[in-house]
C-alpha cells in the first residue's frame, strides 16, 4: 500500500494534470508565479494578482490559484498571448517623461512608459514605480526575479533624487531626517537630504533613500512644510541617469550589469523557464591587439638599422681648416682681446 501521508497537501495545492505530466521525468517543477516572473510577465506579486483577475490560463483552463507547479512555459497564456522563449537577463535604463504612468495598462487610456518602447526591447517590467509626475531614471528588465531583488528593502539600494520644492528650507530639519521620521503612522528610514540652493521661493534639494516606499520623497518634503513641484530620480543603486535623453532607452552592457549587481547573480537560482548561466569573465570579449606590421613598417625598420650601422661623423676638425673662433680677428691680441701678460708672443 502506497503511503501518501504528505501527498494530499501537495496535490491540493497543485494542478492535477501538471503533477501527472511531471511524474516520470527529471524536470523540476516550480510555482507558476516564479516561472512567469522570470519570463518578464511581472513580479511574483503581479502574477498572483493577474491570476485572481482571471488573466492567466494553463492548457485552456483559467487558473484560480497561484499554487500551481509547472516545469515549462508550455500551455501558459497571459491575456490570450503565449509566452515566448525566455531570453538572458537584461536591464535597460530609461529617461521617464513627466506625465506618463509606470503601468502596462491604464483603464483611463493615459500614456504609459511602455507605449513607445523600441520593439527590440521586447516584454519588460519596471523595477520600482515612479508616479505620474515624477521623471528621471526608470529601470526596465525582462527578469522579474531581478526586479524583486532590487526592490527588496533588505537589498537597500540607494535611490537618489533632485527635488525642487516651494518654500523656505530649514537645514537643521533636513539633517534630522537622517534619524528617520514617522508620518501618519508610517515610519520612514534614514533620509539623506541636503540643500543644493535656494532661489527665491523655490529650493533645490538632493535626497537619497533606501526603502523606496510609495511617494516617500514627496511625503517627507510635505512633512517639512515644502511643496514639491518637480522630482527627478538620478540614480538607482549603481546605475545613473547620466546624459540619457528624454524618453531615451539604453541597454546596460552585460559586463557592467553583472559587475554592478553581482549580489544578485551570485545568489540567484533562476527557474525552470531560464536557469541562471554561470559566466566566466576571462571569456568576455577583450580588445584585439594587432601585431601585424603596418604597410611600409618593414622598410622603415631596415632604414633605421642602416642608419644605426653607418659611421658617425667625426667631431674632430680637419687639419688646415679653421672656424670662426680661430679667425684672425678673434685671436687674443690680434684685433680681439689683448693677450694675457706672460703669454706667447
Amino acid at each position: 500500500m502506497r503511503i501518501t501521508r504528505f501527498k494530499p497537501i501537495v496535490r491540493a495545492m497543485t494542478n492535477e494534470k501538471n503533477m501527472t505530466e511531471n511524474e516520470g521525468t527529471d524536470a523540476p517543477a516550480e510555482r507558476i508565479a516564479k516561472v512567469l516572473a522570470r519570463a518578464g510577465v511581472g513580479s511574483r506579486r503581479d502574477v498572483e494578482r493577474m491570476i485572481t483577475e482571471g488573466r492567466i490560463f494553463l492548457d485552456g483552463k483559467k487558473l484560480e490559484t497561484p499554487a500551481v507547479l509547472v516545469s515549462s512555459l508550455k500551455g501558459i497564456t497571459v491575456d490570450g498571448e503565449t509566452i515566448g522563449e525566455v531570453r538572458e537577463t537584461k536591464l535597460w535604463r530609461m529617461h521617464k517623461r513627466r506625465g506618463t504612468l509606470t503601468t502596462h495598462k491604464d483603464p483611463q487610456g493615459r500614456q504609459t512608459v511602455f507605449d513607445n518602447l523600441p520593439k527590440h526591447v521586447g516584454r519588460v517590467i519596471a523595477i520600482g514605480r515612479l508616479d505620474m509626475n515624477t521623471e528621471g531614471l526608470l529601470l526596465l528588465t525582462n527578469d522579474g526575479e531581478l526586479a524583486r531583488w532590487m526592490e527588496l528593502p533588505n537589498t537597500a539600494l540607494l535611490r537618489r533624487y533632485r527635488v525642487r520644492a516651494h518654500g523656505r528650507v530649514d537645514e537643521k530639519a533636513l539633517k534630522k531626517l537622517a534619524d528617520g521620521v514617522t508620518i501618519g503612522g508610517v515610519h520612514y528610514g534614514a533620509v539623506e537630504a541636503k540643500l543644493e540652493r535656494q532661489t527665491g521661493a523655490n529650493a533645490w534639494i538632493t535626497v537619497a533613500i533606501r526603502e523606496g516606499k510609495n511617494r516617500e520623497v514627496r511625503r517627507v518634503m510635505e512633512h517639512l512644510g515644502l511643496e514639491v513641484n518637480r522630482l527627478i530620480r538620478t540614480h538607482y543603486g549603481p546605475l545613473a541617469l547620466g546624459n540619457l535623453p528624454l524618453e531615451g532607452v539604453a541597454a546596460v552592457p552585460d559586463k557592467q550589469l553583472r559587475d554592478s549587481l553581482s549580489g544578485f547573480f551570485e545568489t540567484a537560482t533562476g527557474s525552470v523557464a531560464a536557469p541562471i548561466k554561470k559566466r566566466d569573465p576571462s571569456k568576455w570579449a577583450k580588445p584585439k591587439i594587432d601585431n601585424k606590421p603596418k604597410p611600409g613598417a618593414k622598410r622603415r625598420r631596415k632604414s633605421r638599422i642602416a642608419d644605426a650601422d653607418a659611421p658617425k661623423p667625426s667631431m674632430r676638425k680637419p687639419r688646415g681648416k679653421t672656424d670662426a673662433r680661430d679667425s684672425k680677428d678673434s685671436r687674443p691680441g690680434r684685433g680681439g682681446k689683448p693677450a694675457p701678460k706672460g703669454g706667447r708672443k
